[in-house]
């Protein structure tokens, strides 16, 4: 009964450190998951992360599941498709991706600017570059303006053994042996 209790409480304990998942009305739709990314067409400075930029792409990719556990493979994305009511959009949106400690820094947080649209959904996602990234765990992907939470969202990053059907589905399964 001890070991059980231990167990839970050494489990529960990066859970409880998070911040519960939230909406704001100022969203008019919300809709999270795991995306196969296009390529990129280039690339945004973002200091406030450890890589120093943020992707660009030209094509909106599906969501190719809404789980919200996530294989840690290479190429592999996760995010959040959002829109507003607020009829002009809203820029300067400040993305914020809480994670287990990556990098030689051991950084836990990462932050850059987006925006949301008013007549399609935007997407914010966080993509597997690097191996430093592929840390399992409780991953929060928050977007805020001027304080004001617009949502914050939980994944659950896994070993790639895990979700074997979701790790191959990008074609990354050559990454898994």
């Amino acid at each position: 009964m001890r070991l059980t209790l231990l167990l839970l409480l050494i489990f529960a304990t990066p859970l409880a450190a998070q911040s519960p998942d939230k909406t704001s009305p100022r969203l008019s739709y919300l809709e999270t998951g795991v995306i196969c990314p296009p390529p990129s067409t280039g690339q945004a400075p973002a200091p406030g992360t450890v890589a120093g930029t943020t992707h660009l792409i030209d094509v909106e990719p599906p969501f190719i599941s809404n789980a919200r556990r996530v294989p840690a493979v290479l190429g592999i994305g996760f995010g959040a498709k959002a829109m507003t009511s607020d009829m002009f959009g809203l820029s300067d949106v400040k993305i914020t991706v809480s994670h287990p400690p990556m990098g030689p820094d051991k950084t836990v947080q990462q932050t850059f600017l987006s925006r949301i649209d008013a007549v399609e959904p935007s997407l914010t996602f966080y993509q597997f570059d690097f191996d430093y990234e592929l840390v399992q765990g409780i991953w929060q992907i928050e977007a805020s303006q001027d304080g004001d939470i617009l949502y914050r969202t939980t994944f659950e990053v896994v070993a790639p053994e895990a979700m074997p059907e979701l790790a191959r589905i990008c074609g990354f399964e050559n990454l898994l042996s």
